[in-house]
């Protein structure tokens, strides 16, 4: 008796449009069960699209409330590690600009320049504000060279790495421009403004970043 009514209850329900889902709330049966019952009970094309846009409505709820709950997570985390981090000693950029210089730097030994390249305009800045607070450089005794794709404008970018780096387009050498396009690299967003050379003719801090370097190798190697 009880299946009957459960039966008839899913009936009256499919009637009002209402979908398996919905059905299952109400009454406590399979989904395998509900198409056997209801097989002969097809939803409208209308209720179908209802049925559809919500669920696609409540899948997006779903997830921006994952992504709330992950930029929530991440959020106190950086908090906490900002703590631990901040305010960096003079030693500390020293040797954080001489761990940067170790992996994105020029490494020859007898150079009379000190040269680091990257396409991120944030690292490239953290190099120059090195250069300034570890060694006394000037700013105005920087040189800039630019390696761009042949489909880029040139003024444009110098123009746009003049203002990040805060450094006079008078200092920016020749740009070399590669024969490729940027349009056909696989990985575009990397490479937005090209690639940045920022060079330091300055024998003495050359040496000095070189000296430091064979420190920590030699640390690390035991």
């Amino acid at each position: 008796m009880a299946k009957f009514e459960e039966r008839s209850r899913a009936i009256e329900l499919r009637k009002q449009g209402k979908s398996y889902s919905q059905i299952k709330r109400s009454i406590k049966v399979s989904k395998s069960t509900l198409s056997i019952w209801l097989q002969d009970l097809p939803l409208s094309e209308r209720r179908l699209r209802e049925v559809r846009d919500w669920n696609q409505s409540r899948i997006e709820n779903y997830r921006e409330t994952r992504r709330k709950q992950r930029e929530a997570v991440l959020n106190d985390i950086y908090k906490i590690e900002k703590r631990k981090i901040m305010p960096l000693t003079a030693k500390e950029i020293f040797i954080g600009g001489l761990f940067l210089y170790w992996g994105e730097g020029a490494k020859t030994k007898l150079s009379s320049e000190a040269i680091l390249s990257n396409t991120n305009p944030s690292i490239v800045k953290a190099f120059i504000h090195w250069l300034e607070h570890s060694f006394h450089v000037r700013r105005v005794d920087m040189k800039i060279r630019l390696q761009l794709y042949k489909d880029m404008d040139v003024d444009e970018e110098i123009h746009y790495w003049s203002r990040a780096l805060l450094i006079k387009e008078s200092q920016f050498r020749k740009p070399y421009i590669k024969k490729s396009n940027r349009t056909s690299l696989t990985y575009k967003n990397k490479y937005t403004h090209g690639t940045c050379n920022v060079i330091l003719g300055n024998a003495k801090v050359s040496k000095k970043i070189m000296m430091g370097l064979k420190i920590l190798e030699e640390h690390f190697m035991g």
